[in-house]
């Protein structure tokens, strides 16, 4: 190995060329890093499962392969995480809950198929909310997950767990899952790219459901070239999943100058002074690249929220109905059929779990249906329908990621309307189908903060090549290594 650094501080473009080009072994790639997640996760908690015999049993396999077939594979040499909601055969899935115990899956995901084709080396399973319900990483039944930042603080949820393996540097590349933020906004608040895609742009096949309607796979990485890069292994049809769509012409922007929406709506009241200040000088960068600014409205955004947390707790109350102690998973004990699953389902679930079943129960209920649920998705197709006429004045729209910072620990336990209310900027692209791209922007308090770049359903790639120019002009994120050995 030739690289004066270690090779856990390379990002995946890095170690992909350093493996083919013969510098470093895959072998001595993934050591690296497990040594890096023994060192630094003692700090951080981001991994559930670590596969150190299967990911060095891999290394070693792609070390047998010549040149050519490492050139052919984009991820060969490169080590990736699962957030704990994506199944990988052989390989424990919990979805952060104690219902699933030590489920294990006979299949791969779809991702996870492509993953392995592609070259990639899995090396384990990351922490999360439970079923990915949460804001905060903090609602797992299993771990505890620490901002590397500062660790007395939350890394954003639910996919908490690869943003700060990625953040800490653990690993070059994660998957997460987003349903109304839940990538987007755990990297901004651990200072990394995160993606959400158009929603079918990626096969949601072996991901465990929370709200189908709403739940995509996507990209967390510390540059926006890695996301890209890692996006593009994954999309794609799949005859497992009838939403997910065939790879056709993507929409495409020109090179600019650009036409970007700034919607008023997202900069009232409930915005940090910080997040509000880094975000104007986001923009005001922009401008001065040569960039068109655009007051929008997105009139229907007040009720987002509201309308998300009716869809989602409905679709969650019928997916986890599954969960009955029968299948798999956790079973308890009792004197008859009802018992048990009563008693299976009140030990197994956490409380949030439980909330947002009940929720979605009652909303879904004779009496209540038409007035909360149907409601709810009227304001969705509106809500679609705000971006639709946006993107007819607009190329892209950009906001804050998220209207704080990481919040410390349990300071939001007895609050979750203000926890649920964390998510007010990104659930709007769940509702609408579009993608959705958070790139680190800058420090409020030493803290990062987020810059949303939103794009009209299929403008995946034109979002990776907007944002990046941005990227470029923005002062590199110094991340204050206090979790390194």
């Amino acid at each position: 190995m030739t690289s004066k650094k270690p090779l856990w501080d390379h990002d995946a473009h890095s170690l992909h060329d350093l493996f083919c080009e013969g510098a470093a072994s895959a072998e001595e790639i993934v050591t690296s890093h497990l040594e890096r997640i023994r060192s630094a996760d003692s700090s951080v908690g981001a991994f559930l499962y670590v596969d150190e015999a299967g990911a060095l049993e891999e290394a070693r396999r792609q070390d047998r392969w010549s040149a050519v077939e490492r050139r052919e594979r984009p991820l060969a040499g490169v080590p990736v995480a699962l957030k704990d909601n994506i199944v990988a055969q052989g390989m424990p899935t919990t979805a952060g809950s104690k219902i699933l115990g030590e489920f294990r899956s006979p299949y791969d995901a779809t991702v996870v198929v492509k993953l392995k084709q592609a070259g990639a080396m899995i090396v384990g399973k990351t922490n999360l909310d439970e079923f990915a319900m949460g804001s905060s990483t903090e609602h797992s039944a299993l771990a505890e997950t620490r901002n590397p930042w500062d660790v007395s603080r939350v890394p954003g949820g639910s996919s908490g767990g690869s943003a700060a393996a990625v953040a800490a540097q653990m690993v070059p590349l994660a998957l997460g899952s987003d349903t109304g933020g839940s990538i987007r906004q755990p990297a901004s608040y651990c200072g990394i790219v995160g993606m959400k895609p158009t929603y079918g742009r990626v096969s949601r096949y072996g991901l465990i459901a929370f709200a189908s309607s709403l739940d995509q796979i996507g990209p967390m990485t510390r540059s926006i070239r890695d996301a890209r890069l890692l996006y593009e292994v994954i999309k794609g049809a799949d005859a497992h999943d009838s939403t997910a769509l065939a790879l056709g012409e993507e929409r495409t922007v020109s090179q600019g100058p650009w036409r970007i929406g700034v919607p008023r709506e997202y900069f009232g009241e409930g915005m940090e002074a910080g997040v509000r200040q880094v975000t104007e000088a986001a923009l005001e960068r922009l401008r001065s690249m040569g960039h068109e600014l655009v007051e929008i409205s997105l009139p229907h955004t007040p009720y987002a929220i509201a309308a998300y947390y009716l869809i989602a707790p409905a679709e969650a109350s019928s997916n986890l109905s599954r969960y009955d102690g029968v299948r798999y998973g956790m079973r308890a004990e009792g004197r008859d059929l009802v018992t048990m699953y009563e008693k299976t389902r009140d030990e197994g679930f956490g409380a949030e779990v439980k909330r947002r079943i009940l929720l979605g129960t009652h909303a879904l209920s004779a009496g209540y249906y038409d007035a909360y649920y149907l409601t709810a998705q009227k304001v969705r197709t509106l809500i679609r329908q705000d971006f639709d006429y946006a993107f007819r004045e607009v190329d892209f729209i950009v906001t804050p990621t998220t209207p704080d910072v990481a919040f410390r620990r349990g300071e939001r336990d007895d609050d979750p309307i203000k926890m649920y209310l964390g998510d007010v900027y990104t659930v709007t692209a769940n509702l609408a189908g579009i993608p959705g791209l958070s790139i680190p922007a800058g420090l409020a308090d030493g803290l990062p903060v987020g810059l949303q770049w939103l794009a009209p359903r299929l403008g995946d790639l034109s979002l990776f090549d907007a944002a990046a120019t941005l990227e470029t002009q923005l002062e590199p994120m110094v991340w204050p290594m206090g979790v390194d050995e």
